[in-house]
């Protein structure tokens, strides 16, 4: 293994969105960072590239939306802060609705050039087999669900704690030129319009009642890829869960989850409202393939293609990347870090990521922001306070590092990873109750008026402490 034993120089070990964020942030406070990605010397079973930030799932952002959405809000938090993240999608995306979704390929091929540019980032392909080295002082870990299990296993016997585990399933991917046009429309939910999109970017696949019921038998019924000995009773993250899991925990939880009909009507039969949908969202830029939206699967290949064929306007669906499955580790991070993402044990050691609990690309990569200017605050001697908590980054690291409590229940630890969503902000002091023309808001109204005041709070937040913390810490 390569070393680098300048005491100023903070090592990052894992290049997915965290470790390729983290790594951005501290260089551009001048400190000298060296990155750690052990592809291509180790592969993994769910990357196909040697890319930094490679997006292993999804190729979505998910919303845009920083007014009524709190992953859109976070987006806004992580563009303030010169995110390479935001900055590398927003340069690479593709229509996607209300969404912002990015041509994975040029968004991986961008972090990677603009991390090997750097005059302050050296990037060494190598395994980091175990707990890095003594003389490495200042370290982020950012090695995500795929962590290499000489480094898990180090870290399990240093924390003292079992590792929590669960499921990440990954998404089929068709050739757009395999889907049935006479069938599918294009049309965006409530024809939302997102960035680089025109209200019509998913292409939607309706079902009868009797389709579905056919389709949800085929689900349960098809061979399943088994579990090994020792993830048997592993739990699923219930924002991921694999499409047949949905169905087995009832015949209507699809129709309720991603295949639901709502906001669409079928140009072909519009007074024939679908009993269930189906979306497909462009995958690429140049608009050949396209992922079935929500439907990660453990099916095996075989049952997966024919029941995927079941869907009307994917009766010849020809599949660049059926759906898969890989196994995902984190932390008991509200236990075992301390709030400025320090492992209590070795505070030399930092982590970031899908490691500490969060959930979702834009979170990861905040995460590894902050993880990263909080090492580099480190390196020149100095500290910088957390975003508030009525931040976006600030409500993400709180959940964390300390928002989680415990269950007083004998058994498995109740510490769970989480996407942004605004109930883990604080409440607003002062809820808005009247419309700006004076009369009261009601029902879904006030729910609305609730979200944009909470991101306009965090957004004036975050701006304060931008302006009261970080440029403060430069000046020093």
């Amino acid at each position: 293994m390569t070393t680098h034993n300048d005491k100023a120089t903070i090592h990052v070990i894992g290049g997915g969105l965290a470790g390729s964020e983290a790594a951005w942030q501290i260089a551009n406070t001048g400190v000298n960072v060296v990155l750690h990605e052990m592809r291509p010397v180790r592969t993994t079973d769910a990357h196909r590239t040697d890319s930094l930030a490679e997006l292993v799932c999804s190729n979505s952002f998910r919303s845009d939306d920083a007014a009524n959405n709190a992953v859109g809000l976070l987006h806004a938090e992580l563009r303030r802060l010169n995110s390479l993240i935001m900055r590398s999608a927003d340069a690479n995306q593709v229509p996607a609705g209300g969404a912002l979704a990015v041509d994975r390929d040029g968004f991986s091929a961008a972090v990677s050039a603009a991390l090997a540019a750097h005059s302050k980032i050296e990037i060494h392909r190598e395994e980091v087999a175990g707990l890095p080295p003594a003389d490495w002082q200042n370290v982020i870990i950012a090695t995500g669900p795929l962590t290499s299990p000489a480094l898990a296993d180090a870290i399990r016997q240093l924390s003292g704690e079992d590792a929590l585990a669960f499921f990440d399933a990954i998404a089929p991917i068709v050739h757009r030129d395999s889907i049935n046009m006479d069938v599918a429309w294009f049309q965006s939910r409530y024809d939302k319009v997102g960035p680089g999109g025109n209200g019509a970017d998913y292409l939607n696949c309706p079902m009868t009642r009797d389709q579905y019921e056919a389709f949800v038998d085929a689900l349960l019924e098809g061979e399943k890829t088994d579990f090994k000995e020792w993830e048997t009773n592993t739990p699923y993250f219930d924002g991921c869960l694999p499409i047949e899991v949905m169905a087995s925990r009832g015949r209507e939880t699809l129709r309720h989850g991603p295949m639901k009909p709502v906001g669409l009507t079928n140009p072909r039969d519009p007074t024939v409202k679908p009993y269930a949908i189906v979306q497909l969202r462009q995958d690429n830029k140049l608009g050949t393939l396209y992922n079935i939206v929500g439907f990660q699967t453990k099916l095996k290949y075989g049952a997966q293609t024919d029941v995927l064929r079941m869907i009307p306007g994917l009766e010849n669906a020809e599949f660049a990347r059926l759906g898969g499955l890989h196994r995902n580790t984190f932390l008991n991070s509200p236990k075992l870090l301390d709030p400025q993402l320090r492992l209590k044990a070795q505070p030399r050691l930092r982590f970031a990521g899908q490691m500490t609990g969060c959930e979702g690309y834009v979170e990861s990569a905040g995460i590894g922001l902050l993880a990263g200017l909080f090492a580099a605050a480190d390196a020149r001697q100095s500290s910088i306070a957390p975003p508030p908590p009525t931040t976006a980054l600030g409500a993400l690291l709180g959940h964390i590092t300390g928002g989680h409590i415990e269950t007083i229940d004998a058994g498995p630890r109740s510490f769970q990873p989480m996407n942004i969503n605004f109930g883990l902000f604080p409440p607003l002091a002062s809820p808005p109750t009247k419309k700006p023309d004076g009369s009261r808001l009601r029902g879904n109204e006030k729910t609305v008026a609730k979200k944009q005041a909470i991101s306009a709070r965090a957004l004036s937040d975050i701006d304060r402490w931008i302006a009261d913390t970080l440029r403060v810490s430069d000046a020093a």
